[in-house]
Parts: structure tokens; sequence; C-alpha cells
């Protein structure tokens, strides 16, 4: 399993630069899909639901500060493999047509984020982590749901 810092680094390669906002919800979404995909994270880091949406922690720790992020010298977009930047990839052709306030808004609809906040007011702060069972069970969902429209 690699780590948040390698899947940033791709994300800003391929799609940067963009807002450091939408690059979390890029690596969340990324995960998600990955654990749906794949069966399997990308990543081991925490995933927490901060008021503006799933955010890695430790990703965070190194843009704080930042509003456009325009590469991730943490991050060996080299050490994922060609299954993972697949996954990536597909996370981005469908995502980065979004803004970032549309991402955020979007995490806000979805369980993952909202069962992880339970009734914590969207004005306060939260460290509740989003765990990638909840992840993979409701993105697991929607893609059972497309399958089954496509027949």
């Amino acid at each position: 399993m690699g780590s948040a810092h390698n899947v940033a680094a791709y994300v800003v390669a391929q799609a940067g630069p963009l807002s450091a906002m939408k690059l979390q919800k890029l690596c969340y979404y990324s995960q998600a899909w990955s654990l749906v995909w794949d069966q399997q994270p990308l990543f081991d880091d925490r995933i927490e639901a901060w008021a503006n949406g799933p955010v890695v922690r430790s990703l965070y720790a190194q843009h704080r500060g930042q509003y456009t992020i325009h590469s991730w010298p943490g991050g060996d977009a080299n050490a994922l493999t060609s299954d993972e930047r697949a996954t990536i990839d597909a996370v981005i052709a469908s995502y980065n047509k979004l803004t970032a306030q549309q991402l955020s808004d979007l995490t806000h609809s979805e369980a993952p984020w909202l069962n992880a906040r339970g009734s914590t007011p969207l004005s306060e702060r939260s460290e509740a982590e989003i765990t990638t069972e909840s992840m993979a069970s409701f993105y697991g969902s929607l893609a059972s749901r497309v399958d089954t429209e496509d027949v």
C-alpha cells in the first residue's frame, strides 16, 4: 500500500495546478474508488470529516497555508502501480470537471462524510475518521447500481 503523498503527487502531475481543497477531494475519491474497483486502499493515511469535506490530514500538513498547489515534492508518482494510476486517471476524468466547491458539496451529500460527522454542526471542527469500510460500502453500492442499470 502506498502513501497519500504519492497519490497527491500523481494527481497534481495529471490535473494541476489546482486548489488545495480540490486536491484533497480528488485524493479522497481516488481512495474511495480504489476500494471499490481494486478492492484495496491506495494509501493508509487517515481521512477526516472536516467542515469543507474529507481531508487527508497528512496532506494538509504539507499544503497548509497554500491555496494553489503546483507540485507535490513530498510524494513519488512513479511509486504507483499501473492499476493505481488507472484508478486515479478515471477519478480525474470523472471529477476534475467539478470545482473544488462542487466537490465539497458532493461529499456533503454522501454517507461516508455525513455518518462520520454525525450530529456535529457544519460550523464546528471535527476530526472524526471517514473509514475505508464506510467508503467501500457506500461507493460499492453506487457501482452496483450503475452495473445493474447497464444491463
